[in-house]
């Protein structure tokens, strides 16, 4: 088995980060779609529902592409972003965006599940000792729903970590710049010889998925216990 390049430190760097990313940006939007569609009650929720969880079902280059419409230099949201000066095409940025669209349903049905097993007896309690919405979000719903969100946090990350398709659309395969794991290991498997190098990086990706999964049973378990 070959060493670990430069380039594939790079790599592993860049995925990381952007699996931090993706997870720190999608959890805040996670939880209220989560809060949302178990507790509130409005029309065109199926909907809603429908449209959170498309990501699952397309095909990631679909999302990709569709993202490529949206943010490129001649996008629908492009006279915004020229406005601020935002470029996010072929920067890890866009693999960030790319990431968090594509584990966004995994994140809000983590959550959404954590939600929906409290007792709503305990929020209809708060709510009759004079506590406002937002007291009852804060005191009760959120503490409650720690499990879910640990899980979907780790299962955005994980995921993010494994993003392949829809990245290479909307940021690229630029070494050191938006060069992902999986992006490496497609460059690695697609070039002659590069079987070990490929296989260096397989094991990468399974040590830190390990990692995160053993993190997210001992504090899911350290919760429980807790609750």
């Amino acid at each position: 088995m070959s060493l670990l390049t430069a380039a594939d430190l790079d790599a592993i760097r860049i995925s990381v980060k952007v699996a931090l990313a993706a997870t720190a940006v999608t959890l805040p939007f996670g939880f209220v779609f989560a809060y949302l569609m178990t507790f509130g009650r409005f029309r065109g929720k199926a909907v809603v529902e429908v449209f959170i969880n498309l990501p699952l079902t397309l095909p990631p280059v679909v999302i990709g592409y569709l993202l490529l419409l949206a943010l490129g230099s001649h996008g629908w949201l492009s006279p915004l972003f020229e406005l601020f000066g935002i470029r996010l095409i072929f920067t890890w940025k866009a693999a960030v965006v790319a990431s968090a669209v594509v584990g966004f349903p995994l994140m809000v049905r983590s959550i959404r599940l954590a939600m929906g097993a409290i007792d709503h007896q305990l929020v209809h309690a708060s709510r009759t000792l004079g506590a406002g919405k937002l007291d009852t979000l804060f005191s009760v719903i959120l503490p409650l729903s720690r499990s879910g969100i640990v899980a979907g946090s780790s299962l955005m990350f994980a995921r993010s970590l494994g993003e392949f398709g829809a990245t290479i659309i909307v940021a690229g395969n630029v070494p050191g710049v938006t060069q992902t794991i999986p992006l490496a290991i497609y460059d690695y498997v697609s070039s002659p010889g590069g079987e070990s190098a490929a296989l260096s990086l397989c094991v990468v990706a399974i040590s830190i998925s390990v990692v995160v999964l053993f993190f997210h049973e001992y504090l899911g378990a350290h919760l429980a216990r807790r609750d």
